[in-house]
């Protein structure tokens, strides 16, 4: 935009500059007419000497000249006899003593430029007008030449900018791509803190961002010696618990002391996850989907053995999950023990890679949710169906988990006619 406004300007000022020149020339002209006018005992027009040489020997050059005073006028030998036309002049142009601008059109149509110089007649006589011409296009042709080369240069001016405007973001940039690289390691866990040795422009922003990991690690690790802390206030009574149920025999079927296992079994997992967290962060394990989704299912079809449920598993050998195989067997199991909880009589299980995600699927023929409900039991401890066994946590727990891992838990309708859990994880 700058340079075509450049060229523009500089397109005026060349206009003006060849239109002062073509002036200047025409008014000389007349100047020296009216130098070489001589009386004429006739009462007619006379010059001193012939006022025809280049260009205005030319016929129909468009450059012409003529005094007209009266009925007597002279003309150059471009006019061919013919007598030049020319628009009459406002007073306050004819009586200011110089010759004046105007446009005009010649004996054979050509468009011509004009100036006019008006002296006024003595004892009254008429006045004499002198007029000098030349063509338009000793005017645009000029400009014209002048444009295209000005435009040729300012194209490669043009093309050199650009090329350096390339290069001035290619490497004004290169910071902030280093740091989108360095922001990336930040997130896979291969750095804790952006470097401080920065360019200056960018130094504050990486210190907010530093600033703001370590609000965020400084939280965390708040939030997991809680977890840690809550889990050890538990082990004891529960390990005080399961001595009483050893020490006595009311527990015949012994399933009090295995739901008591479970409970220490699950309180050991989260203290080993808070722990290795503290120490550095656990690493992701590569857990086979397949293999966890077959176990599932040998489970869920013996503890729901009455309702002879059809398992249709859709899953392809080698898709593995980034996470740990614990918290994948405890999103799985409350995703399709409730989808064996509500269905008729089939449960499916699909799972594909989608990009760096793993999208599992699981669905079943049961009554299925609206859209109220399955916002409602996204909620912890909310449950639909007071009758039906549970305690309302199954489903909160695997959203936290999936998100965890920087998946999700979404609640769709399945075809067969139930619900379908869409639950994303990180391949």
């Amino acid at each position: 935009m700058a340079l075509l406004a450049a060229g523009l300007s500089i397109g005026f000022i060349l206009h003006r500059f060849v239109r002062g020149q073509i002036d200047g020339r025409l008014d000389d002209r007349i100047l020296s007419l009216v130098s070489d006018l001589r009386p004429d005992p006739g009462g007619g027009l006379s010059l001193g000497r012939d006022r025809d040489g280049p260009p205005f020997d030319r016929p129909r050059s468009g450059w012409y000249w003529q005094v007209r005073r009266g009925a007597a006028w002279l003309g150059s030998a471009s006019l061919d006899g013919r007598r030049l036309a020319h628009p009459d002049l406002p007073e306050r142009q004819r009586d200011a003593g110089t010759p004046a601008p105007a446009d005009g059109t010649g004996p054979w149509g050509e468009g011509l430029i004009l100036r006019i110089l008006t002296i006024p007649g003595e004892g009254g006589a008429p006045p004499t007008v002198l007029a000098a011409s030349a063509p338009n296009a000793a005017l645009r042709g000029p400009v014209l030449e002048a444009l295209r080369t000005l435009a040729v240069c300012l194209g490669v001016i043009g093309l050199f900018l650009f090329a350096g405007v390339l290069v001035q973001v290619r490497l004004g940039l290169r910071p902030l791509r280093r740091l989108r690289d360095q922001l990336a390691e930040v997130r896979s866990g291969a750095r804790d803190r952006l470097p401080p040795r920065q360019p200056e422009e960018i130094r504050p922003l990486v210190s907010e961002m530093n600033a703001l990991l370590d609000q965020n690690a400084t939280q965390l690790e708040h939030a997991r010696a809680h977890v840690a802390n809550l889990a050890h206030s538990l082990k004891t009574p529960l390990a005080t618990l399961s001595m009483a149920l050893a020490d006595t025999a009311s527990d015949r079927d012994g399933g009090l002391r295995r739901l008591v296992e479970g409970m220490d079994r699950r309180i050991r997992h989260h203290l080993r996850r808070a722990r290795s967290a503290a120490i550095g962060g656990g690493a992701r394990t590569r857990v086979d989907l397949a293999t966890h989704v077959g176990d599932l299912r040998v489970v869920l079809a013996r503890l729901h053995a009455d309702k002879g449920i059809a398992f249709l598993l859709d899953v392809p050998d080698g898709l593995a999950i980034a996470c740990d195989p614990q918290d994948l067997d405890e999103m799985l199991g409350n995703l399709i023990e409730n989808a064996c909880q509500w269905c008729r009589g089939r449960v499916r299980v699909a799972a594909q890679r989608v990009g760096s995600e793993a999208v599992v699927r699981i669905e079943d023929d049961g009554p299925g949710l609206t859209g109220e409900a399955a916002s409602a039991v996204l909620k912890r401890g909310r449950r639909l169906d007071e009758s039906q066994p549970g305690h309302g946590f199954g489903l909160p727990i695997a959203v936290e988990l999936a998100e965890l891992y920087g998946g999700s838990v979404r609640l769709e309708l399945s075809d067969l006619g139930g619900l379908c859990v869409r639950l994303t994880l990180p391949a």
